[in-house]
């Protein structure tokens, strides 16, 4: 169990600090230099020492913040720097700092590579952070970038992060590409920060973890710049097959065959039989043997024994646990062509679902004979794609808009959907599709999950077999808010009455889908949008406040909202002069574009003010149209993420949501990070988790959060969902998603990550098949009983 008790933590901690700066540890480094230099590539030569723990200890200093550090040496005296990472923090970090900035500017086509040891007992995803001085830019005097990599329990090998050259200059439109060059060893995996940077005054780096449920422990050694062997001519070439699979890798379910496919098809199907539900569970997939409340019709939340659930329509206890994105919209990957036809990006200003969302995109034959290739790189990646006139050709769609990639817009193809026509056939017009959401089901009943999450294709919405989470994004010709943190798009501005206009029609539409069912459990409108964040800096916390206030009056509805708030607190102009430092003649000259360059205590104050009054306004009209049209079904928020979660916007949706929403992609709920909830005392749920690996799946990136391999994937799932289910506020918890992306990359933003529970042959992964299953039968009984993870 990692939902451990405070004391229990600290035990622990302190036992792992003993076995680490042992004497067994000199084993593990002998073991570690001889698998070190086993796996190093003999083309490559290293070109500078960073930090090797030996000779040079005085060219740096080490800082540790919530972590533990030392220097330990082997029975030959070779050193290495031993780090015990804390579970009682998000991060923990030790920082390597160079007393004399380092210049890696004269470097070409080179990679950062380090030797690290597991000493611990189970995985770790292990960060590394490079930071640089910009000190001549006034506007962004720190650069980092970040990576990370998963050492499974007890490994030793060497780890490399492409720094320099073609490889990094490149982005095929692949969130993570294939390794250029033939190695056994493991390259980092790209994560945020600046990709671009200057290596120029490196000032230090720095390893860390974050999310842990547990002490992790590592030892590294021998960190060095090392010249890029010489590249695989075609690397970025031929990656895929007739499947969509990693034409380049063998792995433990790879197809070979339509006949294979196939007939793992027909033994899944006889294995689910009809899907048949757990037997603990009530029709709408509640807990019918646990205590029975009031039956409402609908879904609705009660606390019970210090506990939050959710209740399902016939009055029992309802924990809603499943997958999201239980839909095809997002499972297309560009094919390298376009259209020079213009007609191909038009977009109806009236549309109501937001491009990536969006599914079959069927082109004429008069924009099809415009058909060019507009990447070239992307077009060499696939061996085979259909021809216009081929059966599986009615897979083909298009992206009028791309967030990111070599491509601005482009055809797209999607090899899921031609697996799952493949797996089924094609007895009537799309009879596949029909059949896909029978077996869908059956998995979703037969695995245990009591119901899936967001982003359910609204073809799923009349079954009433597995319950289901509407949803509905307001998009449309509103003005809108940049918070400096945006990710996806900028804010809203929700005193826009365009904005409120269009919140009506988005929520009129779920309304027509849904017909008012009691299957549907809830409904999520938006998701992470970019608030800003939670700790940092003013212009990180409060940059939708700052770019509202250098707007236009008449450009910015949220402006003359925000002028009318400081005139009453404030009346004279004067009396906000003193608070803020400035030295405003009129309240008329505040309506005009406003850049402070210094900010007060009291403005830092007035911006916490007026961005919950932003996010007031938000959550309220969202409410507000929901509670008119929709009154029966619960409001479950905007799945707030990590990086757009400040606390005037959770307190401005704790007022209007019925249940609180958040994306969270570290190892676990961390009990102390979400000790808040339990002030708020409200009913939370998990908007988005998930985990991957490359290890065994062909797949390039794992995404967010990182295991070993399959069976290490499938334990850190349970553990995440054991600290889920122990936490009181918390009322379910939705994986992200149930299809792996495209390994060349989501059309739509690149995101080709190791994320489903099926593969894109529509094969389940046995071992997280497994886990859910025990997990699902016993998660009424242990959470009622507060016995999760015994």
């Amino acid at each position: 169990m990692h939902a451990l008790l405070p004391y229990t933590r600290v035990v622990l901690f302190t036992t792992v600090l003993a076995s680490l700066y042992g004497c067994s540890h000199s084993n593990s480094d002998k073991d570690a230099n001889t698998v070190n230099a086993l796996t190093e590539n003999a083309a490559t030569i290293t070109v500078a020492n960073v930090a090797n723990f030996d000779n040079d200890i005085d060219d740096y200093t080490f800082t540790t913040i919530n972590a533990q550090s030392r220097i330990v040496a082997d029975e030959s005296n070779n050193k290495r720097l031993a780090v015990v990472y804390s579970p009682q923090s998000v991060t923990s970090s030790v920082d390597i700092e160079f007393k004399q900035p380092l210049n890696w500017q004269n470097f070409n086509e080179y990679h950062l590579a380090i030797d690290v040891h597991n000493t611990g007992t189970e995985s770790i995803q292990l960060y590394l952070g490079i930071t640089n001085n910009n000190a001549q830019n006034s506007t962004q005097p720190w650069s980092t970038s970040n990576r990370s990599i998963n050492v499974a329990a007890g490994e030793s090998a060497t780890y490399f992060a492409v720094l320099d050259g073609s490889f990094s200059d490149t982005y095929p439109g692949l969130r993570e590409s294939p390794k250029p060059w033939q190695t056994q060893e493991d390259m980092f995996i790209w994560r945020y920060g600046h990709k671009e940077m200057s290596f120029n005054k490196i000032t230090k780096i720095s390893l860390f973890t974050r999310g842990n449920l547990t002490p992790k422990s590592v030892s590294v050694d021998n960190i060095r710049l090392r010249k890029n062997p010489e590249y695989n001519a075609s690397y970025l070439a031929n990656l895929v097959d007739e499947f969509g699979q990693n034409d380049q890798l063998d792995y433990p379910i790879k197809v070979d065959s339509l006949a294979e496919l196939q007939t793992m098809a027909k033994q899944e199907l006889a294995e689910l039989g009809e899907g048949d539900l757990m037997d603990d569970r009530s029709r709408f997939g509640g807990w019918k043997d646990g205590p029975r409340l009031e039956a409402s019709g609908y879904f609705r939340t009660a606390k019970v024994q210090g506990q939050w659930w959710m209740v399902d329509p016939e009055g029992y206890l309802f924990f809603s646990h499943g997958l999201a994105n239980v839909r095809m919209a997002n499972l297309f990957t560009l094919t390298g062509v376009d259209f020079k036809d213009p007609d191909a990006r038009y977009v109806d200003p009236n549309e109501t679902t937001p491009e990536d969302s969006i599914g079959i995109v069927n082109m004429s034959d008069k924009i099809r004979n415009s058909r060019y290739v507009s990447s070239s790189m992307r077009r060499d990646m696939f061996n085979w794609l259909p021809e216009y006139d081929h059966p599986l050709a009615d897979h083909y769609s298009y992206r009028r808009k791309v967030h990111m990639g070599p491509m601005k817009s482009g055809e797209t193809y999607s090899f899921y959907r031609a697996n799952v026509e493949r797996r089924y056939g094609e007895t009537a017009s799309q009879s596949y599709l029909k059949q896909w959401q029978d077996v869908t089901l059956n998995r979703m009943r037969s695995w245990g999950f009591t119901s899936m999450g967001n982003w359910v294709d609204p073809a799923f919405y009349p079954n009433q077999r597995v319950p289901y989470f509407a949803n509905g994004w307001i998009i449309g010709d509103f003005a809108t808010i940049s918070s400096g943190m945006d990710i996806w798009a900028p804010l809203p501005d929700p005193f826009d009455p365009e904005f409120v206009r269009r919140a009506q029609i988005t929520i009129d539409v779920i309304a027509d889908e849904i017909q008012g069912s009691p299957w549907c459990a809830g409904i999520f409108i938006d998701n992470e949008k970019s608030w800003g964040l939670r700790e940092g800096t003013i212009a990180q916390r409060y940059g939708a406040v700052i770019n509202v206030l250098a707007k236009q009056l008449e450009a910015s509805p949220a402006k003359g909202a925000f002028i009318k708030h400081l005139q009453q607190k404030y009346g004279q102009i004067s009396a906000l002069n003193v608070a803020w430092q400035t030295q405003f003649d009129t309240w008329q000259q505040l309506q005009q574009n406003v850049e402070l360059t210094h900010y007060s205590t009291q403005a830092e104050n007035d911006f916490s003010q007026l961005l919950e009054l932003l996010s007031n306004e938000y959550f309220r009209v969202v409410h507000d149209t929901l509670a008119k049209t929709l009154p029966d079904h619960l409001y479950m928020g905007v799945r707030m993420a990590s990086w757009g979660m400040p606390k005037e916007t959770v307190t401005a949706a704790v007022k209007y949501s019925d249940v609180l929403s958040f994306n969270i992609y570290q190892e676990g709920v961390q009990p102390f990070a979400w000790e808040f909830l339990k002030e708020i005392d409200l009913p939370t749920i998990i908007g988005e988790f998930h985990i991957g690996a490359t290890s065994d799946t062909g797949v390039f990136h794992p995404g967010l959060v990182q295991a070993a391999n399959q069976d290490d994937r499938a334990q850190m799932y349970t553990e995440y969902m054991q600290s889920v289910a122990s936490h009181p506020n918390m009322v379910g918890a939705h994986w992200f998603q149930y299809v792996d992306s495209p390994i060349t990359g989501r059309a739509f933003d690149g995101e080709n990550y190791n994320v489903g529970f099926v593969s894109v042959t529509d094969i389940p992964y046995q071992p997280m098949v497994d886990a859910a299953k025990a997990f699902n039968r016993s998660i009424y009984p242990k959470r009622f009983s507060k016995k999760i993870g015994q």
